[in-house]
């Protein structure tokens, strides 16, 4: 009976990789090369789906796929309802910040607690955030270009994740928060590590392993 494990294209499946590798899989096809979206691995009994992050959770979820690699980011948002979540993983490290246009007293701003526009695709963690601040928002759901809100006037202040921060530096943002650290987890469907107990939990060791490993 064959597992699948659900990956995003890009940072998350490249840093993925040498992970599989270290547990001896290697991957048939170069998903930036491949149309597929089924790809084989060097074990029969082993396949990967790509989907988009936001559909790594519900991939694993509802059976799509068995185990799946995602962002927290991403998990907290989907809320993570029937996910054995066994590690992290620790790859694609980031962080998730508040900025503002560096012309922007935040700090004023929610001391006088004033109400501010906040941009974010990020919903759920930026309500928890602000609402364990005492801070009052109004929340702009938006899927891209973050940074163009403060520039527009859209939003006062943007939840977002930043790794360099040089994207936040070009466009005249600031970071004026760290809400949280951020890296990729592990997620299991709870349902297939019961009937595929054996040699899922030898997948999990061996990421366990990679993750233990010496750099």
């Amino acid at each position: 009976m064959s597992i699948t494990l659900a990956l995003s294209k890009g940072r998350i499946f490249d840093e993925t990789l040498p992970m599989l590798k270290a547990a001896g899989v290697e991957v048939a096809e170069d998903p930036e090369k491949s149309r597929k979206l089924i790809i084989g691995t060097s074990r029969p009994e082993l396949r990967i789906v790509l989907v988009r992050a936001t559909d790594v959770p519900t991939y694993v979820q509802h059976g799509g796929a068995d185990l799946g690699v995602v962002g927290l980011d991403t998990l907290i948002e989907h809320g993570g309802q029937g996910l054995y979540q066994p590690l992290d993983l620790r790859i694609a490290k980031c962080r998730m910040s508040v900025a503002v246009r560096d012309d922007f007293d935040y700090a004023g701003a929610v001391k006088q607690g004033s109400r501010i526009r906040v941009a974010t695709k990020y919903t759920r963690i930026a309500r928890d955030h602000f609402a364990d601040k005492g801070v009052h928002v109004d929340l702009i759901k938006l899927y891209g270009s973050m940074e163009l809100a403060p520039l527009t006037g859209l939003a006062d202040a943007i939840v977002d994740l930043v790794s360099t921060g040089s994207t936040l530096k070009a466009n005249k943002l600031v970071e004026v928060e760290r809400i949280m650290d951020i890296s990729s987890r592990l997620v299991v469907n709870q349902a297939a590590l019961k009937l595929r107990r054996e040699p899922i939990r030898r997948l999990i060791d061996a990421f366990a392993s990679a993750v233990e490993a010496p750099a």
